[in-house]
């Protein structure tokens, strides 16, 4: 990376391309083979941590096209489309999305490909692979295996490590089964078993830095304290529907509300009437924004047709009287949301 810009110390040079942002990279790559070579550095990256000039992208993957994941970059309100995912799993769902160590992790899942003269599904229900997404290199690399097949799992990062807990393994049976992946090591380790499984999918939250894991239709969570040996049994009566963290509070979307819930009980705090018909949709948390992105308005009485969306709706939830706003749609992905996640790099 010698010469970066003349007369600049490459110290500081690197510094000065540490500030601009992501979605420029790869018009600074084609100025000259130095800056290439430094745009794909963990330098310049660790330089961006160090000037301020951090992002926080987030990541969706979407049923259309095929395992195809596009970043939303919020400040500038554009979509950047990834490379395809190498795996061989047509239609990979059902898996585990997060980020951690300035990586995009796809955990595990099954085939949601259907034969389109017999009906028939793919064969694979579960799978053990891990792959991740490198912002450095821009590529995917296949990682270290899970202990246990599964899909329809809870999947969380806790204190920098994947946590990963239940679901279904190959033989669709449900499995209380848990795994910690450290990503610094690329292995994974057992965990103490959950209590119960329930027979169903079940997801997972961090909320004041301990994993939730909920199953559907059930009153109680399953709570880890990284501090304690194993999993606890609590009562919750959570609302049912989809959920997404915001500063460390959970928010549900219910009867046409978005509540916030905790322990001491759950008010309102916007309207969701407009996503009734909305299925299959992501929801998250992004700074003090609440995101509801894709999904496909259902069949009813009168019009039966399915219409996949790109749509991103935004609540900032900060503000004394919270409206709905709408984003950039997503200029690939649409349809039902099969993985969403934040990357911070």
């Amino acid at each position: 990376m010698a010469g970066l810009i003349e007369g600049l110390p490459d110290a500081v040079a690197i510094r000065c391309l540490a500030r601009v942002p992501f979605y420029l990279h790869p018009k600074l790559e084609v100025v000259c083979r130095s800056w290439q070579a430094a745009v794909r550095s963990p330098e310049l990256f660790k330089a961006r941590q160090e000037v301020g000039s951090s992002e926080e992208l987030l990541c969706v993957c979407a049923f259309d096209p095929e395992n195809v994941w596009q970043l939303y970059d919020p400040q500038r309100d554009l979509w950047i489309t990834l490379p395809v995912l190498p795996s061989k799993i047509r239609h990979l769902s059902h898996f585990g999305a997060v980020s951690t160590a300035g990586k995009l992790f796809v955990i595990g899942g099954g085939s949601d490909a259907v034969d389109p003269l017999t009906g028939d599904q793919d064969g694979c229900f579960a799978t053990d692979e891990v792959w991740s997404y490198d912002p450095v290199v821009r590529q995917w690399a296949p990682r270290a295996s899970m202990l246990v097949p599964r899909s329809m799992f809870a999947c969380c990062v806790l204190n920098g490590k994947i946590v990963v807990a239940g679901g279904f393994t190959s033989c669709r049976k449900s499995i209380s089964e848990a795994e910690m992946y450290d990503p610094e090591k690329d292995v994974w380790i057992p965990m103490a078993d959950l209590h119960r499984t329930h027979n169903s999918a079940c997801s997972g939250v961090v909320i004041g830095g301990k994993v939730h894991v909920l199953h559907k239709d059930m009153s109680t969570v399953q709570v880890l304290d990284n501090a304690g040996p194993g999993w606890i049994v609590e009562e919750c009566g959570w609302l049912q529907g989809p959920m997404a963290v915001v500063q460390d509070a959970l928010y549900v979307i219910s009867h046409g509300f978005i509540f916030k819930q905790d322990k001491e009980g759950r008010k309102v705090v916007g309207s969701a009437s407009e996503f009734r018909r909305r299925i299959g949709f992501a929801m998250i948390g992004v700074v003090d924004d609440l995101y509801v992105i894709g999904g496909f308005i259902g069949p009813d009485r009168w019009d039966w047709d399915i219409k996949p969306l790109s749509d991103v709706d935004i609540l900032t939830l900060g503000s004394e009287r919270p409206n709905w706003r709408q984003a950039a749609p997503m200029t690939r992905c649409r349809g039902t949301i099969l993985g969403c996640t934040l990357l911070r790099i």
